[in-house]
Protein backbone atom coordinates (compact mmCIF):
# COMPACT_ATOMS: atom_id res chain seq x y z
CA UNK A 1 0.00 0.00 0.00
CA UNK A 2 2.81 2.55 0.71
CA UNK A 3 4.41 1.67 -2.61
CA UNK A 4 1.19 2.55 -4.52
CA UNK A 5 0.89 5.79 -2.44
CA UNK A 6 4.55 6.82 -2.80
CA UNK A 7 4.53 5.70 -6.53
CA UNK A 8 1.00 8.23 -7.50
CA UNK A 9 2.41 10.90 -4.82
CA UNK A 10 5.82 10.89 -7.48
CA UNK A 11 3.48 10.52 -10.70
CA UNK A 12 2.03 13.72 -9.25
CA UNK A 13 4.86 15.72 -8.74
CA UNK A 14 6.23 14.66 -11.90
CA UNK A 15 2.68 15.97 -13.98
CA UNK A 16 3.01 19.13 -11.59
CA UNK A 17 6.71 19.84 -12.41
CA UNK A 18 5.48 19.39 -15.86
CA UNK A 19 2.85 21.50 -15.83
CA UNK A 20 4.99 24.32 -13.98
CA UNK A 21 7.40 24.03 -16.46
CA UNK A 22 4.87 24.87 -19.05
CA UNK A 23 3.31 27.68 -17.09
CA UNK A 24 6.36 29.10 -16.61
CA UNK A 25 6.92 29.23 -20.52
CA UNK A 26 3.92 31.47 -20.46
CA UNK A 27 4.95 34.07 -18.28
CA UNK A 28 7.18 35.68 -20.66
CA UNK A 29 8.93 38.87 -18.93
CA UNK A 30 10.38 41.54 -20.99
CA UNK A 31 13.71 43.58 -20.15
CA UNK A 32 14.51 46.98 -21.14
CA UNK A 33 17.92 48.47 -20.13
CA UNK A 34 17.94 51.50 -18.11
CA UNK A 35 21.17 53.67 -18.10
CA UNK A 36 19.58 55.54 -14.89
CA UNK A 37 19.51 54.43 -11.18
CA UNK A 38 16.51 52.05 -10.21
CA UNK A 39 15.28 55.79 -7.96
CA UNK A 40 15.59 58.19 -11.77
CA UNK A 41 14.34 55.44 -13.62
CA UNK A 42 11.19 55.16 -11.69
CA UNK A 43 10.50 58.53 -11.50
CA UNK A 44 10.99 58.59 -15.28
CA UNK A 45 8.52 55.99 -15.39
CA UNK A 46 5.40 57.36 -13.22
CA UNK A 47 5.71 60.64 -14.79
CA UNK A 48 5.43 59.04 -18.51
CA UNK A 49 2.53 56.80 -17.29
CA UNK A 50 1.03 59.77 -15.52
CA UNK A 51 1.77 61.64 -18.72
CA UNK A 52 0.05 59.42 -21.00
CA UNK A 53 -3.09 59.98 -18.92
CA UNK A 54 -2.91 56.56 -17.00
CA UNK A 55 -3.23 55.89 -13.29
CA UNK A 56 -0.26 55.31 -10.87
CA UNK A 57 -1.95 53.54 -7.80
CA UNK A 58 1.18 52.20 -5.76
CA UNK A 59 4.79 52.56 -5.53
CA UNK A 60 6.25 49.53 -3.66
CA UNK A 61 10.37 49.75 -2.60
CA UNK A 62 11.10 46.52 -1.86
CA UNK A 63 14.64 47.39 -0.84
CA UNK A 64 13.34 49.67 1.76
CA UNK A 65 10.81 47.00 3.28
CA UNK A 66 13.74 44.62 3.27
CA UNK A 67 15.77 47.44 5.51
CA UNK A 68 12.59 47.77 7.60
CA UNK A 69 13.45 44.31 9.10
CA UNK A 70 17.33 44.47 8.74
CA UNK A 71 17.45 42.68 5.50
CA UNK A 72 19.59 44.60 2.54
CA UNK A 73 18.78 43.93 -0.96
CA UNK A 74 19.62 45.88 -3.94
CA UNK A 75 17.71 48.82 -5.18
CA UNK A 76 14.27 47.41 -6.41
CA UNK A 77 11.02 49.07 -6.99
CA UNK A 78 7.32 48.25 -8.73
CA UNK A 79 5.23 50.75 -10.12
CA UNK A 80 1.16 48.79 -10.57
CA UNK A 81 -0.41 51.78 -12.84
CA UNK A 82 -3.33 50.88 -15.16
CA UNK A 83 -5.62 52.57 -17.95
CA UNK A 84 -9.55 51.68 -17.67
CA UNK A 85 -9.96 52.16 -21.18
CA UNK A 86 -7.42 49.36 -21.73
CA UNK A 87 -7.81 47.28 -18.67
CA UNK A 88 -11.50 47.20 -18.16
CA UNK A 89 -12.06 45.21 -21.73
CA UNK A 90 -9.29 42.66 -21.08
CA UNK A 91 -11.01 41.97 -17.66
CA UNK A 92 -14.97 42.04 -19.51
CA UNK A 93 -13.86 39.37 -22.01
CA UNK A 94 -11.87 37.46 -19.13
CA UNK A 95 -12.55 38.22 -15.45
CA UNK A 96 -9.46 36.57 -14.26
CA UNK A 97 -6.61 38.67 -15.80
CA UNK A 98 -8.07 40.83 -12.90
CA UNK A 99 -5.11 38.66 -11.13
CA UNK A 100 -2.72 40.57 -13.20
CA UNK A 101 -4.06 43.70 -13.89
CA UNK A 102 -3.52 46.55 -12.98
CA UNK A 103 0.18 46.22 -14.90
CA UNK A 104 3.33 45.89 -12.87
CA UNK A 105 6.86 46.96 -13.75
CA UNK A 106 9.65 45.80 -12.05
CA UNK A 107 12.34 48.12 -11.26
CA UNK A 108 15.77 46.35 -10.43
CA UNK A 109 19.54 46.98 -9.80
CA UNK A 110 21.21 44.08 -11.22
CA UNK A 111 25.12 43.28 -11.23
CA UNK A 112 25.06 44.81 -14.96
CA UNK A 113 22.88 47.65 -14.10
CA UNK A 114 19.44 48.74 -13.94
CA UNK A 115 16.45 46.76 -15.57
CA UNK A 116 13.29 47.41 -16.27
CA UNK A 117 11.41 44.45 -16.27
CA UNK A 118 7.62 43.47 -16.88
CA UNK A 119 5.25 40.35 -17.72
CA UNK A 120 4.34 40.64 -21.84
CA UNK A 121 0.46 41.59 -22.61
CA UNK A 122 0.30 38.82 -24.96
CA UNK A 123 1.66 36.05 -22.11
CA UNK A 124 -0.98 37.60 -20.10
CA UNK A 125 -3.86 37.40 -22.86
CA UNK A 126 -2.54 33.64 -22.94
CA UNK A 127 -2.93 32.90 -19.53
CA UNK A 128 -6.57 33.90 -19.03
CA UNK A 129 -7.77 32.87 -22.93
CA UNK A 130 -7.48 35.89 -24.67
CA UNK A 131 -6.32 36.12 -28.04
CA UNK A 132 -2.62 37.82 -28.57
CA UNK A 133 -4.41 40.06 -30.87
CA UNK A 134 -6.98 41.21 -28.49
CA UNK A 135 -7.32 44.82 -29.08
CA UNK A 136 -6.80 46.35 -25.57
CA UNK A 137 -3.57 43.64 -25.24
CA UNK A 138 -2.30 45.10 -28.52
CA UNK A 139 -2.50 48.20 -27.07
CA UNK A 140 -1.09 47.39 -23.73
CA UNK A 141 2.04 46.02 -25.60
CA UNK A 142 2.55 49.41 -27.36
CA UNK A 143 2.02 51.44 -24.47
CA UNK A 144 3.94 49.58 -21.95
CA UNK A 145 6.73 49.47 -24.70
CA UNK A 146 6.53 53.58 -25.10
CA UNK A 147 6.65 53.64 -21.26
CA UNK A 148 9.43 51.88 -20.72
CA UNK A 149 11.07 53.39 -23.04
CA UNK A 150 11.00 56.79 -21.84
CA UNK A 151 11.65 55.25 -18.13
CA UNK A 152 15.17 54.57 -19.71
CA UNK A 153 15.72 57.81 -21.87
Amino acid sequence: MFKTAFKMLLATFAVSSLLGVAHAADNQLVKVSSPHSVGQTVDNLVAAVENAGAKVFARIDHAKGGKSVDMDIPANEVVIFGNPQLGTPVIRDAPTAGLDLPIRVAVIETGDGTVIVYRAPAALAAEHGLPADHPSITKMTGALNKLTAKAAQ
